[in-house]
Order: C-alpha cells, then structure tokens, then sequence
C-alpha cells in the first residue's frame, strides 16, 4: 500500500517528471496458427491477433484516462516467426511481414515484435529463410520489428549466425538508404534474449508463455534526475551509497504504477499479466533522459572516466527497487543508453566524451548493449560482425543480456548526422576502427563454445 507520502511524490512524478507507461504489450502465441499452407496461415494468424488485440488499444487509452497515467505506446509481441512459420520460404516470410504489418495497422498498435529466430546454438530452415528475409522485410513494413538471438551463456557464440547478420544488417542499411537507414533501427541481435521483453526492437514472446499475456514497459529517468537533484540540494554531501538507496526507492514507486496499469489492462483484455519491465528507457526530450542523471551525479556528461562505475550503480539500484515493488519483474529491466533516443547521450557522442569503445565498456554493467548507435555508412559487413561478436561476448560470459542495434548510415561518414524521427530521435554518426577492412577472424566461423560458467545444471 502507498502511505501518504508516497501518494504526493506519485502524483508529483506524474505531473512534472515525464514519468509514463512506456509501453502496454499484448503478448500472442502464433503455435496453434501453424499451417503448411501460406493462405491458411496468415489468415489463422490475423484472426487470431484480432481476437485478442482489437481492443488493446481503447483499452489502455481508457485506464490510463481513469489514473491519468500516459500509455505511449500499445504494442504487440508474437511467437517467433522462424518457428511458427518454419516451412515457408525467404519470400514467403516476406509475405507474413506484410501481413503482421497490416494486422498492427488495422488495430492501431505502434509496433508488432516478434520477426525472430533463435540461432545462438545452430540455424534451421525456418531460421535461415527469417535471416534472408529480414532486408526486405524491414525496409517494406512500418511496424515489424525483428530480433536474432545469436549467443547463449549455455550455447557460446554462432558465429555463422553472426556473420549474416552483420550482412542482413547492410542490406537493411541499403535498403532505407532514403531514411538513413533506418530499417535497422527495427532490427536487434541479442546474446542471451529473455522471453518477456515489452522492449521494441526485441520484444517477442517465448515458448514458456502463456497463450496470451500483458508485459508492461516502464520508464522513469526524468523522475529519477528530479530526485537526485532535488535530494543533493538539500545535502551537497550525500555520499553515493544514499544516492543509491534513493534510486533504488524511487525505482520502488516507478514500478509499483507500471503493475498498477499492467493488471487492470490485463483484467479488461481477459489476459494473465506478466511482468512489469522497468527499464530507464528514455526519450529525446530535455528532462527524460538517462544521460541527464550522469550529469545530476556530478559527471561532465556520460562517457568520462567514471562513467561505467555509475552505470553499474545506477543499474543495480533501479533492479532492487523493482524486485521489493512486484514479485513480477522481468524483460530486461534497468538502465538503456540508446543513442539516438537520448538527447543528452547523443550531445556526449557529438562532443568526443562518448566512444563506440567506451560505449561497449559500460554495457558490461548496463541493461542492454549498443543501441541505436549510427555507424559510417561504408563500414563493412566484417567490421560490424566484429563489434555484434564483442557485444555478444560481454553478454555470454557475464551471463546477461546484451544486444547490438547497429544503423550504418549510407552515405554519411562520422561526426555527421542521421535523422530517425519520432522515439528514435536523431544521432551523431560514431567513427569505427577499421571500419572498411575485411576480418580474417570473424570469417573463421562456426560456434565459439560456451564458457564453463555455463556448467550449472
């Protein structure tokens, strides 16, 4: 129960604080929707997203009237693609983007997830049609994300796996050439996925879910800086260890309103409610911004020495304060440090603070990994199977979750900018070493074996 305080500072992170539900997602098991007939699965396909989504839209506008909470986004996830689509062909999985494309229209979500396979171990057929599709199918829909999970801490790294990525990725790339390339701002590759992410680009729901099931996605770092601020002018003195009990209690507050919302949702949609994601997932306006909150710290912006310690502090704090608000928290929850999506981050990579390197170093104590991170255009498909492998093996051997979502913008070259509207905001384009050259190492192939952490069982 909230006591009275609690209930003042709610309504005070509501009202001038930029706190918000994130996102609504509508999980959707496509598994009872297989068909070997293309026809008859796009049709099973829509009927069943219509059944379950036509109302998740008016839904969530209505409780979050009722709380005068903002819902941003009402989104849905599905099986992966790879799996539940396994027979069809490149073309065909072309056909079923489109299809996913016009059902998210039809009933207004913003995003649809799910375009996905799971390969950290191996590609099957349906995974390798989903990989050879993704270029087109990206630079064709609006709505259709997808996610590759290419490495496991159980599986080690696919490096075949990677490679295709890395050349799916320039032939997205290419493809929107005309936006800068932002098919890729709609595609991840991930070590290590969770099967509840209410996240966009990575949302997709697992084979340990339910039929159907509302994830939420809560986001609070313009509340989290107000509350830094406003505790250090008080006491200039405040060593970091309070300053993470008060993340840590605000985090507490900031989840406790995404269940709030979840579970009535859920309960209208006749839907079991999973978790809440409380990820500091920001956006690119003054006062919402995760960089911002390195600067209430006392940093000159995020990159400098002292900037992964603070991560890493801020991350563990905003996860602690989860976990005692709900028994359900799950997705990825913590810190984002999406580039573009960050005015405060983009201005930090625009003035030299913040490296790719740099960037790869904090995302061993952060949430996610390198998102939304403009490259040069030219950089080559070896080069960016490079910087997917490093990233995955952050996330391989420390046991968590790390993703790349790289956008090689044709055309521009570095200190440039590439322009993605909307959330996705805009960014400075990050130089990279190397960055036209082959490499002899990644082209090796095969798995990379999984560490002996992985020996739990």
């Amino acid at each position: 129960m909230f006591d009275h305080q609690e209930i003042i500072a709610t309504l005070e992170m509501l009202k001038n604080e930029h706190l918000d539900v994130r996102t609504v997602t509508l999980g959707v098991s496509l598994f009872d929707c297989i068909s070997h007939d293309i026809g008859r699965f796009k049709k099973n396909v829509q009927e069943k997203l219509f059944k379950h989504a036509r109302n998740l839209v008016t839904v969530c506008d209505e409780v979050g009237e009722k709380y005068g909470i903002n819902v941003v986004n009402k989104r849905i996830s599905v099986s992966p693609i790879a799996v539940a689509a396994a027979p069809f062909s490149p073309a065909q999985m072309v056909e079923v983007a489109h299809m996913l494309d016009e059902t998210a229209l039809a009933v207004n979500v913003d995003f649809i997830g799910g375009f996905s396979a799971l390969v950290e171990k191996g590609i099957a057929k349906g995974d390798r049609s989903l990989i050879d599709a993704l270029p087109e199918a990206l630079s064709l829909t609006n709505r259709v994300c997808a996610s590759v999970n290419v490495a496991s801490t159980h599986a080690g790294i696919n490096m075949d796996a990677i490679i295709l990525m890395a050349e799916a990725i320039k032939k997205t790339a290419g493809l929107t050439s005309d936006r800068d390339g932002i098919g890729c701002a709609k595609l991840c590759v991930f070590s290590n996925i969770p099967q509840d992410i209410p996240f966009m680009a990575g949302a997709y729901l697992g084979t340990g879910e339910p039929d159907t099931v509302i994830n939420v996605g809560v986001s609070g770092p313009g509340v989290v800086k107000k509350d830094i601020d406003r505790a250090l002018s008080q006491d200039q003195k405040m060593d970091l260890g309070k300053i993470a009990e008060l993340i840590k209690r605000t985090a507490c507050r900031v989840t406790r309103v995404g269940e709030l919302i979840g579970r009535e949702v859920a309960e209208k949609i006749d839907a079991p409610f999973g978790v809440v994601d409380l990820s500091l997932a920001p956006t690119p306006t003054v006062g919402d911004s995760v960089g911002e909150i390195f600067q209430s710290l006392g940093l000159l912006a995020i990159g400098v020495p002292g900037s992964t310690a603070a991560l890493a502090m801020l991350n563990d704090a905003v996860k602690k304060g989860g976990a005692f608000a709900s028994s359900h928290v799950g997705g990825l929850s913590g810190a984002f440090i999406p580039v573009s999506e960050d005015l405060f981050i983009d201005e930090a990579a625009k003035n030299g603070h913040l490296t790719i390197e740099k960037l790869e170093a904090m995302t061993a104590v952060c949430s996610v990994g390198l998102d939304m991170v403009a490259i040069p255009g030219d950089t080559s498909a070896d080069t960016i199977a490079g910087i997917i492998a490093d990233e995955m093996a952050i996330g391989m051997i420390n046991n968590k979750t790390t993703a790349t979502r790289l956008i090689p913008v044709p055309g521009k070259k570095p200190g440039e900018r590439a322009f993605f509207g909307g959330l996705l905001g805009e960014a400075t384009i990050i130089d990279v070493r190397n960055r036209t050259g082959g490499n002899p190492f990644i082209r090796h192939g095969g798995r990379i074996p999984a560490p002996i952490n992985s020996l739990k069982n």
